[in-house]
């Protein structure tokens, strides 16, 4: 049974050949993003039947919406990416829930930057076993950075076989395709992928099931046949690419806020770092062309967005071709557009992550001192500070640099909020080189630190390093590191008591139903009282705020 026949007992031979037959798929345009929103259009006439002129559309009140949860792990591009699944999802006929166990669709969007991230998928998965056991018409997925390693896909297919879609990071454009042609699968139509892949070289797919599929129809219909077949039917699609130049931005999309949003501008990473996997799962740098990006920002603009944050994994490597000069644009030229569009669109606040200090140029610090609209936040990583174990990961950067580009940013703009990450226990580490990121810490003050214990990944260089730190000196010395931080951070956070800044409200106090919770231009979290009736005024709003008490990480305050 497929899941949308949950809806209704009204399919039947015909219609679902209609729907998901032959003719259908080879009707689909080639060129994209086109092809994806073909693929959107038959997903929802296929979770809606009544939708069709050839229906009886007299019981349609008695069709429940089919509901799906999007679960998101790691970093703001996967939080992009989401927006971007939740987004097809609604046009394709979904309600989104939040109840993945009883979602009739459940797509987990997964981080493979740390191990306990894996870890954390699999148990989520394992919790969806028996769910799934009653209920196998329901759809379970997998996409994102991990699916980029072709052992986890192997792992999902051998321990988790009841996963029906996998797909990673290169090719998450084509989810509308691939769903599709998993409905196919359950129902019998088992598909060669050649049409999806487009040419791009595969890491990992479920092609073999098409050629064991016409294997076993050439063995006719006798009853071991029969067997083996609906085995196949029950088998996952799987489509993971190596990697694609191809950058497709212009598909459905639901914003988690509808006043803000990210905004990719290039993808990909060509730092290696030696304890990261991401330039392995994500792929080389690729940058949009600054067309491209001030007209998606430009429509945002024309749907309310006040914010927009510029994304990619080292924002500060973009180089996209200008169409009207076919010459390289740099990251602060673009930004400088980016500042002037605000300004004309009405757009409030722009932010970019992340930074790389090894390509932070004095150009970019003025463009943002300068600048009308560029929050003074910036996310600067620091990971050790010690110049050894800096060459050690490979981050082309040494203590002092780090240290004069941050002096630089606080010279520039004295009310500049920087945040940064800090890894302990890098294999090799000692005690004087953990002593120098504290050194680093009480030198450049960051009003807030991401804080890791160093966790090896398997395929990355460090992987192999000698001298693992001993777990004892690894949790002394990152408990040591919290409590600085804690410490210079509460300090910082005081520096702004009592000032009446700009504050944009995001939504309800999580906390406490009669507060709202928004932020400072710097990022800094403000909640304010705010009475029910006023509350969803206030909401995505820009307004003035005294900030009155500081709580080590966020304020209270009051409207003025």
């Amino acid at each position: 049974m497929n899941s949308f026949e949950n809806n209704s007992s009204r399919y039947i031979g015909n219609d679902l050949i209609r729907f998901l037959g032959n003719d259908v798929l080879s009707a689909a345009p080639e060129k994209e993003p086109e092809r994806q929103h073909y693929f959107i259009a038959q997903l929802k006439a296929l979770g809606n039947p009544g939708a069709s002129d050839a229906q009886d559309q007299s019981h349609d009140a008695d069709v429940k919406p089919l509901t799906a949860a999007v679960v998101t792990f790691g970093c703001q591009m996967n939080a992009r990416d989401s927006e971007k699944l939740t987004g097809i999802l609604e046009e394709a006929g979904y309600e989104m829930t939040d109840d993945e166990e009883n979602a009739d669709f459940v797509i987990f969007n997964t981080c493979t930057v740390r191990e306990n991230a894996n870890e954390h998928l699999y148990g989520r998965l394992g919790r969806l076993k028996n769910m799934k056991k009653s209920h196998p018409e329901r759809i379970i997925a997998v996409c994102g950075c991990m699916m980029q390693e072709s052992d986890e896909v192997a792992k999902l297919r051998q321990k988790y076989a009841y996963v029906d879609l996998i797909f990673g990071t290169h090719n998450l454009y084509k989810f509308p395709e691939l769903l599709f042609m998993l409905h196919r699968k359950r129902l019998g139509m088992v598909d060669s992928l050649e049409a999806v892949h487009a040419g791009n070289a595969v890491l990992t797919d479920s092609s073999a099931d098409h050629e064991r599929y016409e294997k076993l129809l050439r063995y006719g219909g006798n009853t071991g046949t029969q067997k083996d077949l609906e085995k196949l039917y029950r088998k996952p699609v799987v489509s993971v690419w190596q990697d694609s130049g191809d950058i497709v931005e212009d598909l459905p999309q639901q914003r988690k806020f509808p006043f803000k949003q990210g905004i990719n501008i290039m993808f990909g990473c060509n730092n290696f770092c030696s304890y990261c996997i991401v330039p392995y799962v994500r792929g080389r740098e690729k940058s949009r062309t600054p067309g491209e990006i001030l007209e998606e920002i430009r429509r945002a603009a024309g749907e309310g967005v006040k914010e927009i944050m510029l994304l990619g994994q080292n924002v500060n490597s973009y180089r996209g071709i200008s169409s009207e000069e076919s010459v390289f644009m740099s990251f602060p030229e673009l930004l400088q557009k980016v500042d002037d569009l605000a300004e004309e669109t009405g757009i409030e606040r722009i932010r970019f992550m992340t930074s790389h200090p090894k390509d932070l140029s004095d150009e970019l610090i003025e463009v943002m001192a300068k600048s009308k609209h560029v929050c003074h936040q910036f996310h600067l990583p620091l990971q050790s500070g010690s110049s050894r174990i800096l060459k050690r990961m490979n981050r082309h950067y040494d203590k002092e640099r780090f240290l004069d580009r941050a002096a630089h940013l606080r010279e520039a703009m004295p009310d500049i909020v920087i945040t940064t990450d800090i890894i302990v226990g890098f294999p090799g580490e000692s005690e004087e080189d953990f002593l120098e990121t504290l050194d680093v810490v009480e030198k450049v003050r960051f009003d807030a630190a991401f804080t890791f214990i160093y966790s090896k990944r398997e395929g990355t260089p460090a992987a192999s390093f000698d001298y693992q730190v001993d777990e004892a000196d690894v949790k002394d010395r990152f408990d040591r590191l919290l409590e600085l931080q804690n410490r210079i951070a509460a300090e910082s956070l005081e520096r702004f008591r009592g000032e009446t800044l700009p504050v944009l409200f995001e939504d309800v106090s999580e906390y406490d139903p009669m507060m709202i919770t928004g932020k400072l231009e710097n990022g800094t979290t403000v909640h304010v009282a705010a009475e029910p009736e006023d509350q969803q005024r206030l909401i995505g709003t820009v307004r003035q705020v005294r900030l009155e008490e500081s709580h080590g990480f966020y304020y209270t305050g009051s409207l003025v």
